[in-house]
């Protein structure tokens, strides 16, 4: 850490341990540079490279200006500096000291979230992060089973569906599955609460017992075990994707904005619980409803020099909240007519069905955005006023 005055002095240069030591001896250097001076007169800012954590929280509790610094912007600046290139520990110090002394103005202070809302953030990312880790061991899954067993990716259409990993568990090589009867498929099937039982499991059979390509015994081996470890895996996963769906929908279902968040077309609990999760609930933290929509990514940004110019989409963003808005906005297609009327014009502007989807999404945000500031629900006729014109005239 280092500590740095308005002029640009360096005040001290220490290391500080984690946890509570480390904050103890910050106070104390501080307290010992500000000495008998009225602390009500001494603005202290902190710049940090995160906006989230033990530090930051404390550091905002013992009433610290705290300034989370994008690892971007850090690098960028550090540029400014210097360009041999170096980095160390103590350069980085310097350079967010030096970052805040003079662009204080420019840098987000740290949000104050409420203790619910940091409650919401915590299930509702563990339990997307788990999906995005089914995801990956069921790609796993895929490739393996190509590689020595592929009449099993005709046979079953969701890898990770409790019915299918019930049967692999049970036949996960060819020679093994071929031997499987109607009456074990079937049963399989109808503990996953399958419909048309008799027809999947004849198709499921006649996909298994047929031709295929195949490996050497001993390599068949080798993957069958591989990927009896992936179905356990994907077996755990997919319980404890369920078992935190219902506490993210409890933590959510007690957020004094929860019936706000869910009055909006395409928003369920658990969407709805990301959306909460990654915007936070301070109210003074977006100023405008284009701030937020800047901050969630779905803005698009202007290029301009001389006498071109473009408009780009942000590719630098919140990767869960630019996936939780953009699968609401495909969700209110179908609950939202001015959202749908809205989508249908970007495209007969000519724009395609993800730009389409990124400008809906961008307008639900400030939709959004107003309900809160009001404190009102969704209003179909409010929110899309030029639609209801249309249908009077």
């Amino acid at each position: 850490m280092e500590v740095m005055d308005s002029t640009g002095r360096r005040l001290a240069k220490a290391r500080v341990p984690e946890g509570v030591a480390g904050m103890a001896r910050l106070h104390a250097i501080i307290g010992d540079l500000v000495g008998d001076e009225d602390t009500d007169e001494v603005e202290i800012l902190v710049g940090i490279e995160t906006d989230r954590g033990p530090w930051v929280g404390a550091l905002v509790a013992a009433g610290y200006t705290v300034l989370a610094v994008n690892p971007l912007q850090a690098s960028r600046f550090r540029d400014r500096l210097g360009v041999s290139g170096a980095k160390s520990d103590a350069g980085d110090a310097h350079v967010l000291a030096d970052m805040v002394r003079t662009h204080s103005h420019e840098l987000r202070p740290v949000a104050g979230d409420s203790a619910r809302a940091e409650a919401v953030k915590v299930v509702a990312r563990t339990h997307k992060t788990m999906i995005w880790e089914r995801t990956r061991h069921t790609q796993r899954l895929r490739h393996a089973l190509r590689d020595y067993f592929p009449a099993a990716l005709t046979a079953f259409e969701d890898l990770d569906a409790a019915d299918t990993l019930e049967l692999l568990a049970k036949a996960p090589t060819a020679a093994q599955a071929a031997r499987l009867t109607i009456a074990q498929i079937s049963a399989v099937l109808e503990r996953a609460r399958r419909r048309d039982v008799a027809a999947k499991a004849a198709i499921i059979q006649a996909a298994l017992r047929s031709e295929q390509l195949g490996q050497p015994e001993v390599v068949t081996s080798a993957y069958a075990a591989s990927v009896q470890a992936l179905l356990a895996v994907l077996g755990v996963l997919n319980t404890q994707i369920k078992t935190l769906e219902g506490q993210v929908d409890a933590h959510f279902g007690q957020h004094p904005a929860a019936e706000i968040i869910l009055s909006q077309p395409g928003l369920g609990p658990i969407l709805g619980a990301r959306v909460l999760a990654e915007f936070g609930d301070d109210p003074t933290r977006y100023a405008s409803a284009k701030a937020r929509k800047n901050y969630a990514g779905t803005s698009p940004i202007t290029r301009a020099s001389g006498k071109k110019k473009v408009a780009l989409a942000r590719f630098v963003h919140n990767d869960r909240l630019i996936d939780t808005l953009h699968a609401q906005a495909f969700s209110a297609l179908l609950r939202s007519p001015g959202a749908r009327a809205y989508y249908d014009r970007q495209r007969a502007r000519g724009a395609g069905h993800n730009p389409a989807l990124r400008q809906l999404a961008n307008r639900l945000v400030g939709i959004l955005h107003g309900c809160l500031k009001t404190s009102t629900l969704y209003n179909e006729s409010t929110a899309w006023p030029q639609l209801a014109e249309t249908a009077t005239t």
